[in-house]
């Protein structure tokens, strides 16, 4: 059979001999024979299809192990793998973008903060235990927004958490504020304090208006703040005393003694029109706008990873025995939160949640609660109703927010 020359398959291929000697040692394109006396490597003709197939994979950013994976499956499955590999990329551009975003406006320093504040809406909620609600109205349904100049924007918002049915303690944490709203979800033997520390480093935030120039420091900072608060809750002789017993967070290991503590976050910090959302873990952030439900976060867990990579059918991802094993949390490891930007609109309404609701409401009854309920507090009670109606497995915890324009408070 005839074989071909390095340099022969190289020119046959479009891929450079240089190229052709790595693939060789990583075991990518092995040639059909190498002579035992000079060293020569010859392909055969027929490689140059597996030969193509590295190239437009290497063409695409797919890195060197990956396509070792792609490359060693049958047709049907490579071709699920490459589809799982562009879903990851989408993603992780489409955060960059909002980074691009929020970079080109630093550099061309465009101050602009469209939220006012009244009485009613400076009130807020830490606590693990409890929440507070910025205004007694009626949130009502979300409407379409005016077209035209930015209008001001204030807030309403409520936080409430619930131990659960199940749980022993809480290890939530919850917030609620003029521009912050934030849920944390601890885990381990000393997840209540990293929950709480973790939203306690972010409340600088409330103190004012933070200029889009100033914004990618001011959230480096504060996230720098919260993972440094949550290693140093870790330890029992932190600043932050033991909240009740230990108790399972619904994360790994369930708070064995000893087990490294960590928790979840989501956080808005509304900045005017334009909202920076913070993410990391499967607390989640659910926006509710003109009737329509969308999640704007992304779970860090083992079971969306699987379902990301095509690996597991969503519908098989709510009962999967390890749906809680986080992927990124909060102050473990070198986990570093998703920062994206979002607009408000006057007539949104804003959910941040722990995963003791979103893993036990159906999507559906959380739309239709958001949709109806009166105000913010009533329609956490309400979601909260839900979830220890369907057992209450875990903490429960709800921040809700309606945009309001200025002149509707």
């Amino acid at each position: 059979m005839e074989r071909l020359t390095i340099g022969a398959f190289a020119r046959a291929t479009r891929l450079s001999p240089k190229a052709l000697r790595l693939y060789d040692e990583l075991g990518l394109l092995p040639p059909a024979r190498v002579d035992p006396e000079t060293g020569y490597r010859y392909y055969a003709p027929e490689q140059r299809e597996r030969a193509r197939l590295v190239a437009w994979l290497r063409r695409i950013g797919m890195p060197l192990a990956r396509i070792r994976e792609v490359c060693a499956q049958e047709p049907r499955a490579a071709a699920g793998e490459v589809r799982a590999y562009w879903a990851q990329v989408e993603a992780e551009t489409a955060a960059r973008r909002d980074l691009v975003t929020l970079l080109i406006d630093h550099l061309a320093g465009k101050d602009h903060d469209n939220m006012t504040h009244s009485d009613h809406d400076s009130h807020s909620s830490h606590s693990s235990h409890g929440g507070h609600e910025g205004d007694d109205g009626h949130g009502g349904s979300p409407r379409e927004a005016a077209p035209g100049p930015r209008t001001p924007l204030t807030l309403r918002h409520a936080a409430l958490t619930d131990p659960g049915r199940v749980r022993g303690s809480n290890q939530d944490a919850v917030h609620a504020g003029p521009r912050l709203l934030a849920v944390a979800d601890g885990y381990g033997s000393g997840g209540a304090r990293a929950a709480a520390a973790a939203i306690e480093a972010l409340l600088p935030l409330e103190a004012g208006p933070q200029p889009p120039r100033e914004l990618l420091g001011v959230l480096d900072e504060a996230l720098a703040r919260a993972a440094h608060a949550v290693r140093t809750a870790q330890s029992p002789h932190g600043p932050h005393a033991p909240n009740g017993p230990n108790g399972a967070g619904g994360k790994p290991g369930g708070g064995t003694p000893g087990e490294e503590a960590g928790t979840t976050l989501t956080a808005l910090l509304f900045t005017g029109a334009r909202q920076a959302l913070i993410h990391i873990g499967d607390t989640r952030a659910l926006l509710l706008r003109a009737g329509e439900l969308s999640q704007l976060t992304h779970d860090h867990t083992l079971v969306q990873s699987l379902v990301d990579q095509g690996r597991l059918d969503p519908a098989e991802a709510a009962t999967h025995p390890q749906r809680a094993v986080l992927e990124r949390a909060l102050g473990v490891g070198d986990g570093v939160p998703d920062v994206r930007l979002h607009d408000a609109e006057p007539g949104d309404r804003y959910l941040l949640c722990s995963d003791g609701l979103s893993s036990v409401v159906p999507q559906e009854e959380i739309r239709r609660v958001l949709l109806t309920a009166a105000g913010p507090e009533r329609t956490a009670l309400e979601l909260i109703a839900l979830a220890n109606r369907a057992g209450g497995p875990d903490n429960v915890s709800c921040v809700v927010a309606d945009v309001l324009a200025d002149s509707d408070d």
